[in-house]
């Protein structure tokens, strides 16, 4: 169940910064420990309750106090992030670590333009290192309009891979215009009847397989999907599919890395990448985001604005 209420400002420790957040998104892995499912997602939750009441994983605000011993921001920095240990971006103020995952804002955008820039593009880069892609590759991206498959086109392309990106008709020219080469109607057919062969596949939404895609892999392929799959084969096909010296599946596991936000702060400054933006919510409209994101037709990221007026 998601609520709006007031609750007290959290308090800043040794180390950590005080964030008055401006704006903040809704997205899957919100959206996945809201509902614990699937239902490992309870041994981080909480199995009969939540562990975490305010979720909020990503944000953009300024910093509002720093703790004891905190040298790599100041008051008045504006700053954005992911924070997927303590959460807490769904409220006025949060604390996080200055050793977390933040940076300070790029250049040029708005509060708004830069909450949604890490979540899902943190995801697209841990699989596409997983899937270890060179430039030159073929690559194709079933589900490419979320905020992983959108943050993937995008960062593929920079990479020098040509990029073969699946979606509804609606949005065809949209991943042309993050950089995919070619452009699938997945409702126009069968996508995996497609005749090209492709170094690696990747499944952005957890809505396929490999037992599917195995086809669309040239003959030393790699299958990499952001899902378990629906009886958590993911997790066990990459032990398997290396014993048969073939096609084979890779699973994405996201390091803890401080530098990841510096690193997509540098890629927006340079307009290499730019967070794709579908809806924007004030926060106290968080459960109608909530309930369009679990919809699964999202385009990008969801944003969630924080009024500071009152």
């Amino acid at each position: 169940m998601v609520s709006v209420s007031e609750v007290a400002r959290p308090a800043v420790k040794d180390g950590e910064l005080l964030v008055k957040v401006h704006a903040t998104t809704v997205n899957r892995t919100d959206c996945a420990l809201r509902a614990a499912k699937p239902f490992i997602w309870r041994f981080f939750a909480g199995l009969v309750r939540p562990k975490v009441t305010i979720l909020g994983n990503e944000f953009a605000g300024e910093v509002a106090a720093v703790g004891a011993g905190v040298t790599s921001y100041e008051v008045g920095d504006k700053v954005f992030g992911y924070n997927d240990e303590s959460f807490g971006a769904h409220a006025g103020y949060m604390t996080i670590s200055q050793d977390g995952k933040l940076a300070i804002m790029p250049d040029g955008l708005s509060y708004e333009e830069a909450a949604p820039s890490t979540e899902g593009s943190h995801y697209a880069l841990t699989i596409i290192t997983t899937a270890k892609v060179r430039s030159g590759q073929d690559v194709l991206v079933y589900g490419a309009t979320g905020a992983i498959g959108s943050a993937l086109v995008q960062l593929l392309h920079n990479l020098g891979a040509t990029v073969t990106a699946v979606c509804g008709p609606k949005d065809l020219e949209l991943v042309k215009s993050l950089g995919a080469s070619r452009a699938v109607d997945y409702t126009a057919g069968d996508f995996t009847k497609d005749a090209q062969r492709y170094d690696v596949v990747i499944d952005a939404v957890g809505k396929t397989s490999f037992g599917r895609c195995r086809r669309l892999l040239k003959p030393r392929g790699v299958f990499v999907a952001a899902d378990l799959g629906p009886w958590s084969q993911n997790l066990f096909l990459p032990l398997v599919t290396p014993l048969f010296g073939g096609r084979r599946v890779r699973f994405p596991l996201p390091r803890n890395d401080p530098g990841m936000a510096r690193h997509f702060k540098g890629l927006i400054e340079s307009g290499a990448f730019k967070p794709v933006i579908d809806r924007r919510y004030p926060l106290d409209e968080i459960l109608q985001a909530y309930r369009y994101v679990e919809t699964g037709q999202k385009i990008g990221n969801v944003v969630i604005s924080v009024d500071h007026s009152d």
